[in-house]
């Protein structure tokens, strides 16, 4: 990939559409393909936000790239020097789509796919060649949060994807093998559901477990990952120290937690507790205030880096 390459984007639902506004502000000319009719000309207004989202939490950018509706996935991959893949997750038809762009797309050209759950052995099952599918899974909103996790039989291609997540301002990571949810989304489902087993067990309301995570784990999380975190919470043995003096008080917390259903009493706890949270607030509300809070802490985070003495 080259600065200004074109993009395919298939699928213009929440994800695709915050795809097509990174690459857009980066400079790339983008043509997406998305089946529904009436969702298609919603995308222009769509993509406008983000861009400007982008444009907040990166200056100094080139001007933004073009955007063609394709009337159909055939239009939308020719040319194209990338792929990226936002379809519903569904395994029959994310095969489909791919039968289809390796019949019409530029030979050896990277399909990525932004699939949240599915693995690529049981994606790329049915392809001419395999090799050229690479599981990218980015964290939603995509141009605002920089993790996409990388996953592919073939490693040069890993690297180049790498490389051309890396020139759009992301963190790409590597998985060694599929897993189900990835990395991310396995460490979140974790989480998420000793949460929904707090609130299940009458242990805390939804707002003070969000309040918790929020202004303890959350905040420490942003800087260091957990093994670091544990790491430091060692002392000067670090890690080691821990396991030592500190591994057996952890694996009582483990066994303690604990095994929620998602049954109608649980939801039902789950649905007004989380209304008591947004306090009215629209779902178009919440999301302002979280991406105006994400650009805050990545400008933060950013003015941290070597040679940057602050927000720019």
């Amino acid at each position: 990939m080259r600065k200004g390459d074109p993009i395919a984007v298939i699928g213009g639902g929440l994800i695709g559409i915050s795809w097509t506004a990174l690459f857009l502000a980066w400079g790339h000319d983008v043509a997406l393909f998305e089946h529904e009719e009436t969702s298609r000309h919603a995308i222009p207004r769509a993509v406008a936000r983000p861009i400007a989202q982008v444009a907040e939490l990166m200056p100094n950018l080139p001007a933004p790239g073009r955007l063609h509706l394709a009337a159909s996935l055939e239009e939308a991959v020719q040319g194209a020097a990338w792929i990226q893949e936002n379809v519903p997750e569904k395994v029959p038809l994310k095969r489909a789509i791919y039968a289809a762009i390796e019949a019409a797309a530029p030979a050896g050209i990277t399909i990525a796919s932004s699939t949240s759950s599915l693995v690529w052995s049981e994606l790329s099952a049915d392809m001419a060649d395999p090799s050229r599918l690479i599981t990218a899974h980015p964290f939603n909103p995509p141009h605002l949060m920089p993790l996409v996790e990388l996953f592919g039989p073939d490693p040069d291609r890993i690297q180049a994807a790498a490389a051309f997540y890396r020139s759009l301002g992301r963190r790409p990571v590597f998985l060694r093998r599929g897993a189900v949810g990835h990395i991310a989304n396995r460490l979140s489902s974790a989480l998420w559901r000793e949460a929904v087993n707090m609130v299940a067990e009458g242990i805390a309301d939804v707002d003070q477990i969000d309040a918790a995570l929020v202004h303890g784990p959350g905040l420490r999380w942003s800087v260091v990952g957990a093994h670091m975190a544990y790491h430091l919470g060692g002392g000067a043995g670090g890690m080691a120290q821990y396991l030592s003096h500190l591994g057996p008080s952890q694996e009582r917390r483990w066994q303690d937690l604990g095994q929620p259903r998602l049954d109608a009493a649980t939801c039902a706890k789950l649905v007004e507790g989380i209304a008591s949270e947004a306090a009215g607030r629209d779902i178009a509300t919440l999301e302002a205030e979280r991406d105006t809070g994400l650009i805050a802490v990545q400008r933060a985070l950013r003015s941290l880096e070597p040679g940057k003495a602050g927000p720019t």
